[in-house]
């Protein structure tokens, strides 16, 4: 039986993070891939990325495999680097967008992966790799995230907003953000802990001065009463944070997948999103099992639902698909999975087809998390959309 009352805890990081300025760049790429493959008359189905970034002080290393149009050169891709940089907001003596070395190291994708992937004569397109993808959606809040990862994103969010309006100039782009959440009846109910760091420009800030600047973005993204008498608050635990971002410490691409996901309250099957065209299962099928649980949730059929999707490389259908209501279903789980692989053709170009992925519209995935955004006019966060909950009781009724 499952536990009612409970503390769990999840943690954020922000935009400014070493780890996610690589995601950023990362990210940045394959957009840059998608926007020019059709001015050079490329289909975008074509696209290949898979690029890493690595960040320290002031020098960045972009690295990986690629296909695409002629027209993004290195130079082109450190000039997206800097104004990426730029506009996360770095602009220190030991991370600078305009000084930076920035070195590039992309190559064409192998030809002995092209053709596990590619479709070729009745050969659908295979999986780019063989793994696990897991996806989750509860009704803790109503973006149907859990709320401990949604609530420590969202601190961080507002933080980064009021920064970049000019509202505070205290505050510097690298930050954390940690709550612990009280659940009882199986409900969260209050923020027991709050952690806060975050990189400040004045020297002389206390962790007291520097809780006064960050106090009301916390109040505002919490629930009313959340935060009370009993919340204990740690703001700079070490009592300052000046030197930050790769300066303080090095980054890499895809080191903070808990952080992009469900903040430990559901399983993670290993790879990374952020660098990877959508051809690449370790993003699209996280999405897609993100995608079908949150209609899954959506429809009503249970209050928690966890699903696994499995792929081999070069193969084009999931080898299983695994569904958890975690005891809150109203349908059987194994009908479920019947017609979750009914509804959506979950080969790896089906989910791109479906929720319309061959865009550019990674770079905005980079930071405050890949799940529990709302839907863009542009066709953003595509797998957050409840599209499917209408089918879904209908099959299941």
């Amino acid at each position: 039986m499952a536990r009612k009352n409970y503390l769990f805890t999840s943690e954020s990081v922000s935009e400014g993070h070493p780890d996610k300025v690589c995601d950023r760049i990362s990210d940045e790429v394959v957009d840059a891939y998608f926007r020019e493959a059709p001015k050079a008359g490329m289909d975008p189905s074509q696209v290949r990325v898979a690029c890493e970034t690595l960040a320290t002080t002031n020098r960045v290393v972009i690295a990986g495999e690629t296909r695409g149009p002629a027209s993004i050169t290195p130079e082109f891709i450190t000039e997206l680097a800097r104004k990426a940089i730029k506009d996360i907001g770095y602009e220190q003596n030991g991370f600078h967008w305009n000084t930076a070395n920035i070195e590039v190291l992309l190559h064409a994708q192998s030809a002995d992966i092209a053709q596990g992937v590619d479709a070729s004569g009745n050969k659908d397109e295979g999986a780019g790799d063989q793994g696990i993808m897991f996806g989750y959606a509860c009704n803790e809040t109503p973006e149907l995230m859990p709320a401990p990862l949604y609530y420590a994103q969202l601190i961080l969010k507002l933080m980064a907003d009021a920064r970049h309006s000019g509202q505070t100039n205290q505050l510097g782009p690298d930050a954390k953000s940690r709550v612990t959440v009280r659940y009882e009846n199986g409900k969260p109910v209050e923020a027991t802990q709050i952690v806060v760091s975050t990189q400040h420009f004045d020297d002389n800030l206390s962790s007291s001065d520097v809780k006064k600047i960050i106090e009301p973005y916390v109040l505002k993204a919490l629930p009313k009463g959340w935060v009370n008498g009993h919340t204990v608050w740690h703001v700079n635990p070490t009592g300052k944070f000046v030197i930050g971002g790769p300066d303080g410490d090095t980054g890499l691409t895809g080191r903070k997948i808990i952080v992009d996901t469900y903040g430990g309250a559901a399983p993670h099957g290993g790879g990374a999103f952020s660098g990877k065209d959508p051809t690449k299962v370790d993003r699209s099928a996280a999405y897609a099992a993100r995608y079908l649980a949150k209609n899954v949730v959506a429809a009503g059929l249970g209050e928690r639902c966890t699903i696994q999707l499995a792929y081999a490389i070069g193969v084009s259908q999931p080898l299983s698909i695994y569904v958890d209501l975690h005891g809150t279903g109203k349908v059987e789980e194994e009908k479920l999975e019947k017609v979750l692989g009914e509804i959506m053709n979950l080969s790896p170009r089906g989910i791109r087809e479906h929720l319309g992925l061959n865009k550019p519209i990674y770079a905005r995935t980079a930071a405050y998390g890949h799940f529990g955004r709302p839907p863009e006019k542009d066709g953003g966060f595509s797998w957050e959309r409840t599209d499917l909950a209408p089918q879904l009781k209908s099959a299941l009724s």
